[in-house]
């Protein structure tokens, strides 16, 4: 290339196109030029410059390196020149330059081109010149970044406050979702309930993207005006904040309080990425501009004009608390930190106690509320080295209010419930032969009650002894009981002799028809002992307990675990019906279950781990966690056993609280239980004879079919007759259904019940001696009788009759939750119903 091509070249391709022919055929003269390879380093930052160079072709990259942040790297193409400024004012190189490809460069050394500058003064004109312009634009660069700082400085997210905590499925699943909507520029919906820290995972998005250099702005929506100026500034007038944030990520907090006319211009700018200033009313519409920021949104739900029209690139749902409960240590341990640091204090330890009790609760105001609660703590527990649970007074929910772990308050009592002796070594160690040794005397001994001590111990022992149970220990009898016990051990045999897989639980058809079976089964079994005088003959006794049995075995050949405890069972729906109303239960801190547990061995059954022991998982297919209901559980303390975690409790709790707390009414149930209110005066028709002096004719079958099903119904006709006149005076508001009132009679029923047996257990109980020797064949003459009084009997069914009714009364109150008097036609029916029981069953 000769001179005057050079000089061409210099004034086409570089910036010095304003100097004279004579000045540019100096610099073209003076040109030596030189080839370069690719990945090499041209000019060193922070040296003193050899040479001007010129880029003839290829291309270079410079950047200067920092100490605080990445470099930021610039591209040369050809015609860039290097060294100018620091040739002309001595300084040494700001960046370094390298070789991105092959270059040829040319050179004109530093004395050369100092001299040739001084020979021809215009050069640094031309520099002085560009350089002024460079500072104008420096200058209203800065006054525009200026204005746009002050205009978005009172909405600036500065930082990040902090990232995802906690290792639970939840936690990674939300660091995913903020990692993939980092990596592009969509708009992002994040939703969930308050005190997530939503706005702070939007941070973390804008942060962690390569717009992190960019301003981040957020906007509580409900301060916004409805016309939106703020947004998208006025026509003509003040610009708007998404005019200032350029590129930034403009973040909306609550955009469920957005007002509707807005929403619908937020509609428009998602759809089309454009916006329109606001104007006065008659002027023109103005041309829309661009938006160039990113939309952001945070709400509490998913709005539906947004869902719909699939105008979020990313919705992302933050999970609430309560489902983190794994996660809830390592939040307290930051919050322990953050706040200990910042006050200067040492970190005290957090004993494991707290955090189960912490994981128990449910956290309503989620991380807001647990920020607060343990900053409250450190203050409360000044300056120990470890905060218990006491410290963490406020976590307690009404649902667990009242209640004393008897695991925790008497370790025996949990080591032998978690021995082998509970129930298993009793149950196949006694019972299995105790009964069959039961049954047998009543199939082969003498037929009647004062000559056979099985039959004295069916009717005498144990329906007395099973009733007053009931309210200390709920439906433990259950886990003791032999029908299940032959059914489990027919179960096993089967298995090992044909191996096949029993059938599953049909829950939804069971749940529906299965208590109306067992309630037919009851009826069924009321009225042929009485019509059949069971109670009197030992061999139909001992065929009821025969039939029970084997509905237990056929059940269990078919289905697998207790299906028939669990549904069809009459004694169970009784014991299931009266443990309600029981001073203990069985539950499981839902917090632990639920942040530490995955195998759920207490419901599946599994492997030991831990201090959890094998086991096969609940025989009823209830979870200790999810029980709400004393009915669904047998207390066999499987879960107790299987559990690794200590989560299971045994707690004494207020009689009856689940009634008025959890309870779910079930129409079954309550028919059973006037069932067994009827049941009362069906076993004192003989009574009810001599008492009102009627004549009933109870030797003819028929008739006597008839009176007994009357007796049955009594009960449950004045309930309904009371009910009935409830809603009639009570027309102007909606009483409650009779089928959760009626649960109110449940104590009633257990103490006329209670009443009725403690007469067979005060005087047949203590005969049990002479009685057994007669069974045997042997005299009964001179052996020793307790039998008591007649009075002590009367005063026992009456203190009895009096709790119960009262009971009931309470009972009432806390499950309606009405005032006195409107309740009054059911209290009436009380009153009528015990005073007929006291009457048939105490005499007046």
């Amino acid at each position: 290339m000769d001179q005057a091509e050079r000089i061409t070249w210099l004034r086409q391709n570089t910036n010095l196109e304003a100097l004279s022919e004579e000045a540019l055929g100096a610099i073209a003269a003076a040109v030596q030029e030189d080839t370069i390879q690719e990945n090499r380093r041209l000019v060193l930052e922070d040296t003193q410059p050899d040479a001007l160079y010129i880029l003839k072709s290829g291309r270079l990259e410079s950047y200067r390196t920092s100490k605080n942040s990445l470099a930021r790297a610039l591209s040369l193409l050809p015609g860039s020149i290097l060294h100018l400024k620091e040739l002309l004012l001595d300084q040494p190189a700001e960046q370094t330059v390298i070789t991105l490809s092959e270059c040829v460069v040319w050179v004109i050394p530093r004395l050369e081109f100092l001299a040739i500058a001084q020979h021809y003064p215009e050069i640094s004109q031309i520099f002085s010149r560009q350089l002024a312009t460079e500072l104008d634009q420096v200058s209203a660069q800065l006054s525009y970044e200026r204005e746009r700082q002050t205009a978005l400085r009172p909405y600036l997210v500065p930082k990040v406050k902090r990232g995802i905590l906690g290792s639970s499925r939840y936690a990674a699943r939300l660091r995913q979702d903020i990692r993939k909507a980092s990596q592009d520029r969509k708009s992002v919906l994040i939703f969930g309930e308050p005190g997530l820290g939503k706005d702070n995972a939007a941070a973390l998005i804008h942060f962690g993207s390569r717009d992190r250099h960019e301003p981040m702005i957020k906007i509580n929506c409900d301060t916004l005006q409805a016309s939106g100026a703020e947004l998208f500034g006025r026509a003509g007038g003040k610009a708007g904040l998404i005019e200032w944030l350029g590129e930034g990520t403009l973040l909306l907090n609550n955009i469920q309080e957005l007002p509707p006319e807005l929403l619908d211009k937020l509609v428009k700018l998602l759809e089309t990425g454009e916006y329109t200033p606001v104007v006065r009313e008659g002027d023109p519409p103005p041309a829309r501009r661009r938006c160039q920021a990113r939309i952001m949104m945070v709400s509490e739900k998913v709005l539906p004009a947004l869902e719909h029209k699939g105008l979020v690139g990313h919705i992302i749902k933050v999970p609430p608390l309560r489902v983190r409960k794994a996660d809830i240590e390592a939040q307290v341990q930051y919050y322990l930190s953050l706040f200990c640091r910042a006050r200067g204090l040492p970190k005290p330890k957090v004993a494991p106690e707290a955090i189960r009790r912490l994981q128990g609760y449910d956290f309503p105001g989620n991380l807001t509320e647990l920020e607060s609660l343990v900053e409250r703590a450190i203050l409360q527990a000044n300056g120990a080295a470890e905060l218990t649970e006491e410290v963490f007074w406020s976590v307690s929910t009404k649902a667990k209010r009242f209640r004393v772990n008897l695991l925790n308050l008497y370790p025996n009592l949990r080591k032998f419930l978690r021995s082998p002796w509970y129930p298993d070594r009793i149950n196949y160690g006694f019972t299995l032969g105790f009964f069959a040794v039961v049954v047998a005397i009543l199939m082969l001994g003498p037929q009647s009650r004062e000559r056979n001590i099985a039959l004295t111990f069916f009717w005498a022992w144990w329906w007395p002894l099973i009733l007053v149970a009931f309210p200390f220990v709920g439906r433990i009898w259950c886990a003791f009981c032999p029908f299940m016990i032959y059914g489990e051990l027919a179960q096993k045999v089967s298995l090992w002799l044909y191996p096949r897989k029993l059938l599953p639980w049909n829950r939804e058809r069971a749940e529906k028809w299965g208590g109306w079976f067992l309630f037919g089964l009851f009826t069924l079994i009321l009225l042929w002992e009485e019509l059949w005088h069971l109670e009197n003959t030992a061999y139909l006794s001992g065929c009821l307990l025969l039939l029970i049995t084997a509905g237990a075995v056929i059940f269990s050949l078919l289905f697998e675990r207790r299906f028939w405890c669990r549904y069809l069972c009459p004694i169970g729906g009784m014991n299931g019906l009266f443990a309600k109303l029981s001073v203990t239960e069985l539950r499981a801190q839902q917090g632990i279950c639920s942040a530490t547990c995955t195998t759920y061995q207490c419901y599946k059954g599994g492997p030991q781990k831990g201090e959890g022991m094998e086991t096969g998982g609940c025989p009823l297919y209830s979870h200790p966690a999810q029980l709400e209901d004393n009915r669904d559980c047998v207390l066999c303390m499987t879960c107790l056993k299987a559990c690794p975690h200590r989560s299971v409790e045994f707690n004494l709790r207020p009689p009856g609280v689940e009634l008025w707390t959890t309870h779910k009414p079930l129409a079954y149930e309550v028919c059973l239980m006037f069932l067994l209110f009827g049941a009362v005066f069906l076993h004192r028709l003989p009574e009810i004879e001599g008492q009102f002096g009627w004549d009933l004719d109870l030797d003819h079958f028929g008739i006597h079919t008839g009176v007994s099903v009357l007796a049955l119904m009594v009960p449950a006709a004045i309930a309904l007759l009371a009910h009935t006149f409830t809603r009639l005076t009570q027309q102007s508001s909606k009483p409650q259904p009779f089928v959760e009132l009626a649960y109110g009679y449940l104590p009633l029923v257990l103490g006329a019940n209670l009443a009725h047996y403690l007469r067979l257990g005060l005087t047949e109980m203590g005969r049990i001696i002479p009685v057994t020797f007669a069974t045997f064949g042997f005299g009964r003459a001179n052996l020793p009788v307790a039998v008591a009084h007649p009075a002590v009997v009367a005063f026992l069914q009456a203190v009895t009759l009096i709790f119960a009714f009262w009971f009931s009364v309470f009972l009432t109150q806390k499950i309606a939750r009405q005032p006195f008097w409107r309740l009054l036609p059911q209290y009436l029916a009380m009153v009528a119903i015990g005073s007929l029981i006291w009457k048939v069953v105490v005499g007046w």
